[in-house]
């Protein structure tokens, strides 16, 4: 680390006492607002300071712009979206009570609070904690929520075993300094702010400067990449046979997010390392995490995640430094690969003589409006039935252990509050997802969650001209490159260029195996449905049997479909 020129984060990092630096001060300052450096260190606490975007121009009395309305972002860390009716029930409270109104479950199976005050804030992450969740490393530096696929299959081990290792994922790799309790769940006056005070405590994997960037894991089948594993800076594939997980295909180095202003950026799919076994996959991974923070990039934040490691040495150089960390020999993957992706949408025997119900959430906001009341009517069937639920990476929700002889009543609950079955939906509507954008997110270029809606609705259009109704066609949008919702990977991805532009990606693949290309550029947002259109007649046209729309965009590539250098 002497010979780094360390960036200004890694240094507030080094000096933060343990990522508490002033966050316990200037809680009680009476600003609307956290410093900078409070506001960096904060998202180690599950929280990003934001201001309403849509507010911004708005005056006041006196005629003057009211200037940012600042509030926070707060997110729930929930390994594999495992969630309890009173959990689920408590968030929608905190949303109407403390936050504004609505509750977001995210592409990474988490909740997340917007619009929550400053001075509210100790308020709701203390709330949360009260139900036995957490914020704590839900965003910052470290390991990030695991993501697991979440069907409640109650006869099938093996699903029970990998949803298992995804919390003790989340445990392991949990930082162990104490700054959050201190800050937020310890009585007021006993938030620990003086630095004379200070006991460190070891950090034995994440050390004194934490990652270099963030660290996101996941955990999938196969058949099943619900979780999009391959987008992941650390995937595990789960290796079946004879109804047994024998073990997990280790993937590195995934990630989505780039700048387009920096060439040295780029969207990159994980590389199969290794294989390991049950016994000691969690060894494994820790030394995939070491590897990272002890060379991943701590100069330039734009290059410090662990793709950018490995596309620098190679996969055979990184692996030989993990085996190193790991103390032994690591075999090569085994061949198995994903094949498959399902949404868990709908109902589903469950194995033990209960269902479970799939519902879509569009772009995972859960609230009630005209009517569709999906807020209320969660709300209603929770507090009647109290099961299990279940949050999904297509931010939809499961809900678990359903009694047959209720399946009629929860139907009916459901028409009551306009909350669609699956039967109604299209296949476009139930795989697309997006990222939050406007107004809260500071990053965003363009509109996101609120203007994927309206396309999906051109785009079913387009497809029921065309007879493909039935094709499996997935759509993921952003409101800018950083890539939250995964937009590099489905077969057509809206990527945020300028204000109402974006840049169009074809190519990748609903199984979330394959990068897409750009097909078109600076397009508008009411252009957007046009200019897919005849890429999806071509498709109709063209196609070769049963191919899907990804891989026939990919065969033909930029050129074939009338775009781009031949």
């Amino acid at each position: 680390m002497t010979d780094v020129k360390l960036s200004k984060i890694e240094t507030l990092k080094e000096n933060s006492r343990q990522l508490r630096g002033t966050i316990g001060e200037e809680l009680k300052n009476g600003l609307p607002e956290f410093s900078d450096d409070a506001a960096n260190l904060l998202k180690h606490h599950g929280s990003y300071l934001q201001d309403d975007r849509d507010a911004r121009k708005a005056k006041g009395d006196d005629g003057k712009l009211k200037g940012k309305q600042f509030s926070c972002m707060v997110r729930t860390r929930i390994p594999g979206g495992r969630v309890t009716a009173g959990q689920f029930i408590a968030e929608l409270d905190l949303c109407d009570r403390l936050a504004n109104g609505t509750v977001r479950v995210t592409s990474r199976q988490g909740f997340q609070l917007h619009g929550v005050l400053k001075s509210d804030l100790r308020e709701v992450i203390r709330s949360i904690n009260q139900t036995k969740l957490t914020t704590f490393g839900a965003c910052g530096d470290v390991n990030r929520n695991v993501m697991c696929c979440p069907a409640p299959y109650r006869n099938n081990r093996v699903y029970a075993e990998m949803q298992q290792l995804g919390q003790t994922l989340a445990d392991h790799f949990r930082p162990k300094t104490t700054a959050y309790f201190e800050i937020w769940l310890k009585d007021e006056d006993g938030n620990e702010t003086d630095v004379t005070e200070f006991k460190p405590v070891h950090e034995p994997i994440y050390g004194e400067h934490y990652l270099p960037r963030k660290f996101k894991m996941a955990i999938a089948l196969p058949e099943d990449n619900c979780v999009d594993v391959y987008t992941q800076d650390l995937g595990l594939l789960a290796i079946v046979e004879n109804g047994t997980i024998i073990g997990y295909n280790v993937l590195a180095g995934g990630g989505m997010g780039r700048t387009p202003s920096n060439e040295k950026t780029f969207p990159a799919l994980a590389k199969r390392i290794t294989y390991a076994t049950p016994q000691n996959v969690v060894a494994v991974c820790e030394a995939i995490v070491k590897v990272q923070r002890d060379f991943g990039n701590r100069e330039d934040r734009k290059r410090a995640r662990l793709k950018y490691l490995i596309a620098d040495w190679g996969t055979e150089k990184f692996k030989a430094k993990v085996e190193e960390y790991y103390g032994s020999a690591l075999p090569e993957p085994h061949p198995r690969d994903v094949t498959g992706v399902d949404d868990h949408l709908g109902w589903h025997e469950q194995g033990d003589g209960k269902l479970f119900l799939g519902i879509n959430i569009e772009n995972g906001r859960i609230k009630d409006e005209g009517s569709l009341r999906m807020k209320s009517g969660l709300r209603a069937i929770l507090t009647k039935y109290g099961m299990e639920t279940r949050l999904t990476a297509l931010q939809s929700v499961i809900l678990c252990d359903i009694d047959p002889a209720d399946r009629a009543d929860i139907n009916r609950m459901m028409k009551e509050y306009g909350i669609a079955a699956v039967e109604e939906l299209s296949l476009l509507r139930r795989y697309s997802i997006a990222c939050p954008a406007f107004p809260t997110c500071g990053l965003s270029i363009t509109e996101s969650e609120r203007a994927l809606p309206g396309i999906i609705d051109g785009l079913e259009k387009e497809v029921s001209k065309l007879g493909l109704q039935s094709e499996k066609i997935s759509v993921h949008m952003t409101g800018c490159p950083n890539g939250c919702a995964r937009p590099y990977t489905p077969d057509i991805g809206l990527v945020g260029k300028a204000a109402g532009k974006y840049t169009i990606f074809l190519g990748g693949n609903v199984e979330g195996t394959r990068l897409c290309f750009i097909y078109k550029d600076m397009i508008p947002q009411d252009e957007v449905v046009s200019a897919i259109a005849p890429a999806l007649v071509q498709y109709k046209a063209e196609r070769r049997g049963s191919e899907s729309f990804g891989d026939f965009c990919h065969r033909l590539g930029a050129a074939g479909l009338g775009v781009g250098e031949p």
